[in-house]
């Protein structure tokens, strides 16, 4: 019995010194490495377009159209002449100077009549309706444009000069970029006071 208790206690105290000695030798944990920090977010910024960077696509024309400018305003090159140089078919009245004959837009050569959105152009406009009404117009080209237009000389069947017409009607003014006072003569007296301060483009 004795020599079995002997046994029992140096067995227990092998045991106590190997976990002491464990212990002791175990490596400390490594220091914990603080978390790094969330990547940062970058937002991506748009550089807004100046205005010379922006392109007015005018009304009437899709996107993707060629466009170009002249004095500042973006639009649509103007149409090939036709080898006549001479358009004829109903009209479609666009304002007082400028009407549409067979799909192309003809800028009346010699008058300047008000924008529509000016004093008296509304009654320009209205008034090349009734002028033109019903009639099939012959437009004579000069081989000049302006902006998305051709330029011509608008006649009725019976010969009468359109641009004449107005002129004499008072909503319109000879002038503008292709006149050599060619209906100076037929303007209403005092015409020039109502209808020039109003924007029209006029050689005086």
């Amino acid at each position: 019995m004795e020599v079995l208790l002997i046994l029992g206690i140096a067995t227990g105290l092998y045991y106590v010194m190997s976990a002491l000695v464990k212990s002791g030798t175990r490596r400390p944990p490594p220091p914990t490495r603080p978390s790094s920090p969330p990547a940062r977010q970058f937002r991506e910024i748009k550089k807004p377009q100046t205005s010379s960077e922006k392109t007015r696509v005018p009304e009437g024309y899709k996107d993707g159209d060629h466009l170009t400018r002249t004095n500042g305003v973006d639009h649509a090159e103007p149409p090939a002449f036709p080898l006549s140089m001479a358009l004829e078919g109903p009209a479609y009245v666009i304002d007082g100077d400028t009407i549409v004959v067979s799909k192309i837009k003809i800028r009346l050569a010699g008058i300047d009549a008000p924008e529509l959105d000016r004093p008296w152009g509304q009654k320009a406009k209205w008034e090349m309706v009734r002028i033109c009404k019903g009639h099939v117009i012959r437009a004579e080209l000069t081989g000049d444009t302006t902006y998305d237009r051709l330029v011509g000389t608008c006649y009725l069947p019976d010969g009468t000069d359109i641009g004449a017409e107005i002129v004499k009607a008072g909503l319109a003014l000879d002038g503008g970029y292709y006149s050599e006072g060619k209906y100076r003569h037929l303007e209403p007296a005092g015409i020039r006071r109502k209808l020039k301060p109003h924007g029209n483009r006029i050689r005086s």
